[in-house]
């Protein structure tokens, strides 16, 4: 047998044992959570606040949390997009390919990509600090949203540097000016913006350093973004630093929730990215 035929059935072994090993740990971790917490889900324990005593084993449920996550998740999405789609555009249409800065800019993401977000949710603070703000629904949604930004870009942006220079070109010459061709570029990167979503909701969602620094904690659903609000990430951890056994099941109730939550937008993502692709031109 020849030495390629060797190497080649060796490498595909290896990838085949790495999928197995993935496979086994993600699952080990869903029927985990999965195993402790769904026999204690309960429609009280998404649709009703905590009661009193509800983290030393009193009544009530966690719908502050889940609500406060989708606020939190939702604004800082909504702002993360607002802010990245024009940098990725000036990135890629308005500088050229081999511009110094744009490569100096890239750098930066990457770095601030690999930062922890408890680094983040330090960094808030000590600016709420200095201005004299308290923990919001606001401070924690700014925070994750600086969070997520360079997620945004460098997934947007790996993928806008794929587009073909010739389909820009052919706009410009039908005389379409760069304002104009983004548009051919949203088209094309529909795809990437959705998996950019994707991928920032996920580590958004399951912030719990930078939100408790930044958001606090609460009991009641807010009502303006000066109100402290909880997040189903902290409200997992504060359930298992009690010492009732029945709280701590509770929290891997919470992560069920927080668990299904991100299958369905998971399941979204996918079904928005499928729908945006057949507008890509390869």
């Amino acid at each position: 047998m020849k030495k390629s035929i060797i190497e080649e059935y060796i490498f595909k072994a290896l990838m085949y044992v790495s999928v197995l090993l993935v496979v086994y740990f993600a699952s080990s971790v869903v029927f985990s959570v999965f195993r402790r917490g769904l026999p204690l889900l309960s429609w009280e324990m998404v649709s009703e606040l905590p009661g009193g005593g509800f983290y030393m084993g009193g009544s009530g449920g966690f719908k502050n949390a889940i609500v406060g996550s989708l606020y939190i998740v939702g604004g800082a999405t909504v702002l993360g997009l607002l802010i990245s789609i024009p940098v990725v555009f000036y990135l890629n249409v308005y500088l050229k390919a081999d511009s110094r800065f744009a490569a100096i800019a890239r750098l930066a993401y990457d770095v601030l990509f690999g930062i922890p977000s408890i680094v983040y949710g330090a960094f808030g603070f000590t600016i709420m600090i200095y201005l004299g703000l308290r923990a919001s629904l606001l401070g924690g949604t700014i925070v994750v949203t600086l969070l997520i930004i360079p997620i945004f870009i460098r997934s947007m942006d790996e993928v806008t540097k794929t587009i073909p220079t010739e389909l820009l070109e052919a706009g410009y010459s039908l005389g379409s000016t760069r304002l104009e061709t983004i548009g051919i570029v949203v088209r094309q990167i529909a795809p990437a913006i959705a998996t950019a979503t994707l991928l920032s909701i996920g580590r958004a969602i399951g912030d719990a350093a930078g939100v408790m620094f930044t958001a606090g904690f609460s009991d009641s659903i807010p009502t303006s973004l000066t109100q402290q609000t909880a997040t189903l990430p902290l409200s997992v951890y504060f359930q298992l630093q009690s010492p009732s056994l029945e709280v701590q099941n509770r929290a891997y109730a919470a992560a069920v929730v927080l668990t299904f939550i991100v299958l369905v937008l998971s399941i979204g993502g996918r079904i928005i990215m499928n729908r945006f692709s057949r507008n890509k031109i390869q």
